[in-house]
């Protein structure tokens, strides 16, 4: 008589993650800086935030096309490629270049993806705006021998949001943000200034159906949405109520900071809350129990769409320095063990 044997017990992250359901997972703060100090001080915070939550919480994007002086962008490019190489071995750290048509975007390409490719988490590439300056950037990137290294695109006028899709399905781009003032800017004065204000940029109907062009065309591929900065950098309680708002409300997983006391409300307003985070893990370790089958929690049924859900919010708990069960965390560290996991 053949004896039946109990398959054995995969990840969550395999079993569950489809080309639909997330499959780019990344730290839900990209923390921007441009002044070599600022630089510095970003790499080291990022370096005691991560013991503190066993985690990295955040990227740090460094920046050339808002931190490079006038006439000294080949100087610039060299200081973050040597910042990026000499960070510590977990570091996640990212640049921002000049934009493709920019005098100093192929050199910025050459001498930072070509010297530190294997140090750096992504590529920021500002002012997309097709599909175009998509494949100009991924040839950039594989003259300077960093043929894996990820794409992140920042959109920033209405054509660009019009091809938003288009640009998200390239498999090269891991991430899209969105530019708020470049794209008010870009309307000639048909939206208000306060449309680049903490509550305008919530309320203004074609900035939100920007916003949510972007979130969906992300969603869409697979890809992870970035919510634009909040200029009013020392309100922190501002900070956290539109980063509640771009992530319950638009669908954002991801935001920006420009000032390093922005980076904690940020974690607090993208991270589920306790009682979240519980349902989720006794639903996951339920489902793992049952091999994934669906069963029956709290009086309602569960399968493996609504596992993927809770993996998923698990998933951005840990990303945000939650505290898990310590059956769940194992999952995490497992992923760490074996090279990471999105």
């Amino acid at each position: 008589m053949a004896i039946l044997q109990r398959p054995s017990v995969s990840h969550p992250r395999d079993v569950l993650l489809g080309a639909q359901a997330g499959s780019v997972q990344l730290p839900v703060c990209d923390h921007y800086s441009g002044v070599e100090a600022r630089m510095r001080k970003s790499l080291q915070l990022q370096a005691d935030m991560t013991q503190e939550f066993g985690t990295c919480v955040f990227d740090v994007t460094l920046d050339c096309e808002d931190g490079a002086p006038v006439g000294a962008e080949a100087e610039h490019a060299a200081l973050v490629t040597e910042l990026a190489a000499g960070a510590a071995p977990k570091a996640r750290v990212g640049v921002r270049v000049h934009p493709v048509d920019h005098p100093s975007f192929q050199a910025d390409m050459a001498t930072i993806a070509g010297r530190a490719a294997n140090r750096l988490t992504h590529i920021m590439v500002p002012k997309v705006e097709s599909v175009a300056d998509v494949h100009t950037a991924e040839q950039a990137l594989t003259a300077a021998g960093a043929v894996d290294l990820p794409l992140h695109v920042l959109i920033e006028s209405p054509a660009a949001v019009h091809r938003a899709f288009d640009i998200a399905a390239h498999p090269r781009v891991q991430s899209i943000s969105f530019g708020l003032m470049d794209f008010v800017s870009a309307h000639g004065g048909a939206i208000p200034a306060d449309g680049m204000g903490i509550e305008g940029q919530f309320t203004h109907p074609l900035v939100l159906r920007a916003k949510l062009e972007i979130a969906s065309a992300c969603h869409a591929h697979g890809k992870v949405p970035s919510h634009c900065v909040v200029t009013e950098f020392k309100n922190t309680d501002a900070v956290r109520v539109a980063a509640q708002k771009a992530a319950r409300e638009l669908g954002y997983t991801r935001m920006w900071s420009i000032h390093p006391d922005q980076i904690r409300p940020i974690l607090e307003a993208m991270a589920p809350s306790e009682a979240q985070i519980e349902q989720a893990c006794r639903i996951i370790l339920a489902a793992q129990a049952a091999d994934w089958a669906p069963i029956s929690h709290a009086g309602q049924l569960h399968d493996r769409a609504s596992y993927r859900f809770f993996w998923q919010l698990i998933t951005r708990a840990h990303q945000t320095g939650c505290s898990l069960a310590p059956e769940v965390q194992m999952f995490f560290d497992a992923s760490s063990a074996s090279g990471g996991a999105k």
